[in-house]
């Protein structure tokens, strides 16, 4: 157990804080502590009823059943690896527009699901993070399933795709690449490489609770910078430790690397 709390302390806060709630909010269904009914998103129970909660539980709780168990195992795993990767790495030090990004992707699929009658929200949500990640490592060449490797730049479609064989749907995955891409355009593409103006910026009250833990202006000045992508071996997790023992879904390769 000391080793499995370990692991736990060792991952970021904000990714902590989200894998734990991703944990105990479907365990909560699942042991009928709370009838999921009450967790799920019913937009006219929001608007009707004024369920304000259901938008955020919503997003922490998936259905863990014999068909459902394996795809939300994924994408746990998903949620912890690439949000380790992002917080430790480009939004390393940065914890308040970390906290920013997750809230407009957030805000972004809750509008999404209340237009589209979506019940849950945990999947989008992760994959736009992933999404976000895979656009700061582009070049990286990653390892999938049978061997595949291909760039990074491709890993949210090529799970977009495997979601859908094993889950039968795809609504949730393009949903989170979507509000992924929105985010990265808005607050990276269109200022810094178009020449645009700026659209997003982290509001100032976020920095108070969550300063920076570096030198230098709040906010992103310029693209943050990418961290070399080191060889992982099968398996291993990437920027947030424990990862021995674990798949090695989309993990990154040098390009060239052997």
């Amino acid at each position: 157990m000391s080793d499995i709390g370990d692991w736990f302390r060792s991952i970021p806060f904000i990714t902590r804080s989200w894998f734990a709630a991703s944990v105990a909010v479907p365990l909560i269904g699942k042991l009928g502590l709370i009838d999921f009914r009450n967790l799920i998103l019913i937009p006219e129970m929001v608007y009707s009823r004024f369920h304000l909660w259901r938008p955020v539980t919503a997003t922490f709780y998936f259905p863990i059943t014999p068909n459902t168990g394996f795809l939300y195992l994924i994408n746990l795993y998903f949620l912890y690896h690439y949000s380790t990767r992002l917080e430790t790495g480009a939004f390393d030090g940065k914890p308040a527009d970390y906290i920013f990004m997750l809230f407009f992707n957030w805000i972004c699929i809750v509008i999404t699901a209340m237009l589209m009658n979506m019940r849950l929200m945990m999947i989008p949500l992760i994959m736009s993070v992933l999404y976000v990640w895979a656009q700061f490592n582009k070049d990286t060449v990653v390892s999938f399933w049978f061997g595949t490797r291909f760039k990074a730049h491709y890993l949210p479609w090529v799970i977009l795709a495997f979601n859908f064989i094993i889950g039968g749907s795809f609504v949730d995955e393009l949903t989170g690449n979507l509000v992924g891409h929105l985010y990265f355009f808005l607050m990276f593409k269109y200022p810094m490489d178009l020449g645009g103006r700026s659209f997003l910026t982290t509001p100032e009250f976020l920095y108070r609770y969550f300063p920076n833990r570096r030198g230098g202006v709040s906010g992103f000045g310029v693209p943050p910078t990418r961290r070399p992508a080191a060889q992982e071996q099968p398996g291993g997790g990437g920027g947030g430790g424990g990862g021995r023992g674990r798949h090695n879904w989309g993990q990154g390769f040098r390009l060239g690397g052997e």
